[in-house]
């Protein structure tokens, strides 16, 4: 009897460290998902503009509060006079970032972020070429909706990067923004723009 008291007491310490173990680990090896879509169509007699953007982005947790993440996507564009496309444009968006989260009240959580954007693009009627890489940097707020579903803000707070555009003949031009002229490289970042969307855990 006292060796089946001692088993049952070994199994319960086992239980109850498991099952701290799983607590201290919280989100850790958790998977996210989120991203942008987006599609805008601009008309004026003939002409016309168009442009649009898929962005997927996947992440994990590697510690409860830090995840990192990469998305990788593509934003194209037109223009049409009427007459003829005077460009049309596609570029591909690489994206990596990391975030560190503190929590401030149950399922409510304040991150920090950092990403840093690269594009390759080119334009088929131009026959030029646009490549671009910046750093951001990013604060925002994460609410835990339940167990595969999250409500997210965020804001733009400094920006700086560089883009070089190679033309077909001529010489190439490369320009430097610093805040004032933040980096728009995904076309979801300006300095002080809010962003709100949801991301899914699994």
């Amino acid at each position: 009897m006292k060796k089946l008291f001692l088993l049952a007491g070994i199994a319960l310490m086992s239980l109850n460290v498991n099952a701290q173990e799983k607590e201290d680990k919280g989100l850790e090896g958790v998977w996210w998902a989120a991203g942008q879509v987006s599609f805008s169509s601009s008309k004026t007699g003939d002409a016309k503009t168009t442009s649009n953007m898929i962005l997927p982005i996947v992440g994990t947790f590697i510690s409860p509060s830090v995840t990192v993440a990469a998305g990788v996507g593509v934003i194209s564009g037109k223009t049409d006079t009427g007459s003829a496309v005077t460009s049309e444009t596609s570029t591909i968006v690489i994206k990596p970032l990391v975030r560190k989260y503190w929590n401030i009240s149950g399922g409510l959580f304040f991150f920090g972020q950092a990403a840093l954007p690269v594009t390759f693009g080119k334009d088929k009627v131009a026959d030029s070429k646009t490549s671009s890489f910046a750093l951001e940097v990013s604060p925002g707020f994460d609410y835990i909706v339940n167990k595969w579903l999250t409500v997210e803000t965020s804001f733009s707070i400094f920006n700086v990067g560089s883009t070089t555009f190679t033309p077909d003949s001529g010489d190439k031009t490369t320009t430097f923004g610093f805040n004032a002229n933040p980096m728009n490289s995904v076309g979801d970042r300006q300095l002080g723009n809010l962003q709100v969307g949801v991301k899914f855990l699994f």
